[in-house]
């Protein structure tokens, strides 16, 4: 690595502490030696400028500040666990175990956790420059939330986790471990808000173990204020279902890196995505689908809109590999540009191995349809209203995959509060 790019992540992590004694920490800070961050001449990052992440400094969490008062308007669920800056809120937290069953454990745990169904082993490539963001996750994340759902149990109640950016020039590296046994089923709410925050970054992974015949449905809500860099990695057994609806709409700079790889047979795993976004917001979303066995189905539809000088971003990538016959996978990226500044990049992949799937995908972009908002104005709506009935109804088949009456309730005060929709 070159002296320029090497003191460029040498500053990046500066202000921060590192005294580990982990075999998988030490080695993920080593690991960050021999990176560099990637540019825009690297593929996967093309439409990605992290200038605006990697040319600042951050410090550590140091203390917290937040109150019951602070929060109480993005609590969605009665189980519930706060993250502030990468800390556990044990006293703003509140859960039953006797109904869910949530814990909080050390890196060196969940290394030597062999029940983890190996999600534990976050051993990374060193030269792997797309995985740079996971080494510092790894090497400086403290606790991560494990939520267990056991055989059998079908939780009934929605888990939420709710991650908070406080402070300035904060890093929050957090990671979240969702494992379900066979034949269970759960919901689980990520939802990542900022309260008096400054150019604050949260660098997060989830994993996901999806058992035998389980289902699990991930509902993520992005309203930060600042930087996000998160990354799913889905592990999907036979006969499970997984589904992530991600609904962003605030963030200055926001990746998503979703990861599934479809172990068993007879899966179905559903992939959806809202991106409203204004200002000079940069959202990007990269999905990868690895389809590895046969008779297994993947539906994704990410919708976008963007307004001023906002910029999107979505590669959605599918798999199939040779043995994965029968395979049915249906990508669909509709985006809606409200502005002449608004840019969007879009590139849908599919590489198939098989010759025997039902395979496709598409992409369009255009602008609203101004004779629709003409025939609204005649029947006495205004034209900002008539623009936003268009655009909700443009994404509602997106929204509508929420079934948590209170975080709808949540997303749509958001959209009136930051958009000025009237619903």
């Amino acid at each position: 690595m070159n002296t320029m790019t090497k003191s460029k992540v040498d500053s990046f992590i500066e202000n921060l502490t590192f005294n580990s004694t982990v075999d998988i920490q030490k080695k993920a800070f080593d690991n960050l030696n021999q990176l560099e961050f990637p540019t825009t001449k690297d593929e996967y990052w093309k439409y990605t400028r992290l200038g605006k992440i990697t040319n600042q400094k951050y410090s550590a969490p140091k203390d917290t500040v937040i109150n019951h008062k602070d929060i109480e308007k993005y609590i969605v669920s009665t189980q519930f666990i706060v993250v502030e800056n990468g800390l556990v809120r044990s006293d703003l937290s509140s859960f039953d175990l006797d109904l869910v069953n949530i814990i909080t454990l050390s890196v060196e745990a969940i290394e030597n956790d062999t029940a983890n169904k190996g999600l534990g082993d976050i051993t990374l490539n060193p030269k792997a420059k797309n995985l740079i963001f996971d080494h510092i996750n790894t090497a400086f994340v403290e606790k991560a939330t494990v939520i267990s759902v056991p055989k059998n149990v079908n939780w009934q109640t929605s888990v939420q986790v709710l991650y908070v950016q406080t402070g300035d020039n904060i890093i929050s590296n957090t990671r979240l471990i969702i494992e379900s046994e066979s034949s269970s089923s759960a919901h689980i709410i990520t939802t990542f808000v900022s309260i008096n925050a400054n150019q604050c970054l949260t660098n997060h992974i989830t994993q996901v173990y999806v058992g035998d015949n389980a289902q699990i449905v991930l509902d993520k809500l992005q309203i930060e204020t600042g930087y996000h860099i998160a990354t799913e990695y889905v592990r999907q057994q036979a006969n499970s279902t997984f589904k992530i609806n991600t609904i962003t709409l605030n963030g200055l700079l926001v990746r998503n890196n979703l990861n599934i790889e479809v172990e068993g047979q007879n899966c179905e795993t559903y992939l959806n995505g809202a991106i409203i976004a204004k200002d000079k917001q940069v959202i990007d979303n990269h999905t990868f689908v690895n389809q590895l066995v046969p008779n297994c189905m993947s539906d994704e539809k990410y919708k976008y809109v963007l307004d001023e000088h906002s910029t999107g971003t979505f590669n959605g990538r599918v798999v199939v590999q040779k043995d994965a016959q029968k395979i049915n996978a249906f990508q669909e990226n509709g985006n809606i540009l409200l502005s002449d500044y608004a840019k969007i990049n879009a590139k849908p992949e599919l590489e198939i191995y098989a010759d025997d799937v039902k395979c496709s995908h598409g992409s369009t972009t255009g602008q609203l349809d101004e004779q629709a908002i003409f025939y609204l104005q005649t029947r006495g709506i205004s034209k900002p209203k008539a623009r936003h009935l268009l655009v909700q109804a443009f994404v509602s088949d997106v929204l509508s995959q929420i079934k948590n009456d209170r975080l709808t309730a949540l997303i749509n005060t958001v959209l009136t509060k930051r958009f000025g929709w009237e619903l």
